[in-house]
């Protein structure tokens, strides 16, 4: 088991979860940050701005958070937390100055309540001169990250293939209705002496939905499989990462 390691002096957390990292299913949804937002907070007088970016590493995080300090330089706090990697295995958090425990911890905390993956957030406080105490930052630096999320767009990755389903005119009919039932959303179609209809499948299903359609057309339907990949659905279109 891997162990989170906190530094009380710098309020700096780093390391990897300390909890067991399981590989998730090549199925199975992962929620990811797909376009950061921010939003903000006040508190007693206290302004507390949270933005959001994608990452992909360490090095893309720690560049959005130099930007995010070079933007707000004249607050008081720059707090940071980032994941990265398909098991959220990169952590990363930062107090800024403010008193151990109180921001970058429960700021992480937030993204891995959620199961948020690739995000970095920066909460900025404009100090409004009244002290919050422990409990109050922790309470207000949280709920500045959520407000964040709630303004950031976030989709369900998934790992599958595409498939290509060749048939006569007489079976379309069949597989779109198949399809429909799956909630598969065709990628292309071509139209000729015969019809090849393109999908994005769940690795998981794929070898379920191709025996369905053999079934369904009494054997006379082709296949081909492309590479295994990452997509998702936005805003009712298959994105292919």
């Amino acid at each position: 088991m891997s162990a989170l390691f906190w530094n009380q002096k710098t309020g700096n957390c780093c390391g990897k979860a300390a909890f067991p990292v399981f590989r998730k299913g090549r199925d199975m949804p992962v929620k990811a940050l797909y376009q950061g937002g921010s939003g903000e907070i006040v508190e007693k007088k206290s302004r507390f701005i949270a933005t959001f970016e994608t990452i992909e590493s360490e090095e893309e995080a720690l560049a959005f958070i130099g930007r995010m300090k070079k933007q707000y330089w004249d607050a008081r706090h720059n707090c940071y937390a980032f994941v990265a990697g398909e098991n959220q295995n990169l952590q990363r958090c930062s107090d800024d100055g403010e008193p151990a425990g109180t921001a970058g911890r429960p700021m992480l905390d937030v993204l891995l309540k959620e199961g948020v993956h690739n995000a970095a957030v920066v909460v900025t406080r404009y100090f409004g001169g009244t002290l919050l105490g422990t409990g109050g930052l922790v309470r207000a630096y949280q709920k500045a990250v959520q407000e964040g999320l709630k303004n950031s767009v976030i989709i369900e990755k998934m790992q599958g293939r595409s498939l290509k389903i060749d048939c006569d005119y007489n079976s379309i009919g069949k597989i779109q209705y198949i399809l429909a039932q799956n909630q598969m959303q065709a990628l292309d179609a071509s139209y000729t002496d015969r019809v090849v209809t393109e999908v994005m499948v769940p690795e998981g299903q794929l070898e379920r939905l191709k025996q369905e359609i053999t079934e369904g057309t009494n054997g006379t339907a082709g296949f081909q499989t492309g590479e295994l990949a990452e997509f998702a659905l936005i805003d009712g279109q298959v994105k292919i990462f």
